[in-house]
């Protein structure tokens, strides 16, 4: 979640028994992109915040290997990374990242992904279905969490998109996967970097206001491979809805429109990028206590559940 996470929040997570990963692929107003030294600073904030393992995640399609070896500097228990080119090689990250003691976690959006990421050493494949929030792909969480499964059997794998719940959790286990990633929900937290008015529009989406579409990606000047962006649907995706060419045109005067939204906490006319599972988010909470919670809703699910099904 580049620019949806803070040291706050990944100290938060982790510290309360989960992974908590950084961003690490954030950018400034008009995407300026952080620099090494920012980079390197991460890892000592969330150190000084937490004793636990966490993780940082890289963009690949906008990094280099120098990225790479900057972000595994700061010793993260997990390299994270996702959206590669076609031409860059996951080997060379993942021989990188075992090299520096970090596991390397790999998300995919579709079947061939994952499998090119186990040959290249992956340790972890996210599975991420087109339910979430942020950059997606076309499929969902349901059958390609099942393909990647069955296709990559022992390589743990988690799932994302579409998950806030307990419920959800316990259906990605019950699917064969290891555990769950989940993005939207942790947004709405109190360590979220969101401003109050991206936080509120989260609560109150019931899920079906969100939208794939490239017009955050072609504001922003940053072309992703073969993703889309799930976003609100509102006055800013309706405005600019058919006119995408005109919005190359005059991307960096939106671009200040788009920071003066978010500055504001005015979530109709900024981009805010978020999953469906945003209907199933009721209430802003501290990240600690949620994942407790979450933890509690999905063993309650698979206790209770299992025995009614079988009877």
């Amino acid at each position: 979640m580049s620019g949806g996470t803070s040291p706050e929040l990944v100290a938060a997570v982790s510290n309360a028994g989960g992974l908590g990963i950084y961003g690490a692929s954030q950018r400034a107003r008009f995407g300026a992109a952080l620099s090494a030294e920012e980079m390197r600073s991460l890892g000592d904030r969330i150190r000084a915040l937490t004793t636990s393992p966490f993780g940082l995640n890289l963009l690949l399609f906008d990094a280099s290997l120098d990225d790479v070896d900057t972000l595994l500097a700061c010793r993260p228990r997990v390299l994270s990374t996702a959206w590669r080119r076609p031409d860059q090689d996951l080997g060379a990250v993942a021989q990188r990242a075992h090299a520096a003691g970090a596991l390397f976690m790999h998300q995919a959006d579709t079947l061939d992904e994952a499998q090119r990421g186990a040959e290249a050493g992956v340790d972890i494949i996210v599975a991420q279905g087109t339910e979430g929030g942020g950059h997606v792909g076309l499929m969902g969480s349901l059958p390609l969490a099942r393909m990647v499964v069955r296709a990559l059997s022992p390589i743990p794998v988690l799932v994302a998109g579409g998950i806030a719940d307990g419920a959800g959790i316990a259906a990605a286990l019950v699917l064969g996967a290891d555990g769950a990633l989940l993005g939207t929900r942790f947004l709405a937290t109190n360590e979220s970097p969101l401003p109050d008015g991206y936080k509120r529009a989260i609560v109150t989406s019931d899920g079906h206001d969100t939208f794939l579409s490239e017009i955050p990606d072609i504001a922003n000047g940053r072309v992703w491979p073969g993703a889309y962006a799930r976003a609100l649907r509102n006055s800013f995706i309706d405005t600019w809805a058919g006119r995408e060419g005109e919005l190359r045109r005059h991307s960096r005067d939106v671009q200040v429109l788009l920071h003066a939204a978010r500055e504001a906490g005015d979530s109709s006319h900024g981009s805010l990028l978020l999953g469906q599972d945003a209907g199933l988010i009721d209430v802003i909470e501290p990240a600690g206590a949620l994942v407790a919670r979450l933890v509690a809703e999905a063993e309650d699910v698979l206790r209770r559940r299992g025995p009614e099904i079988l009877v």
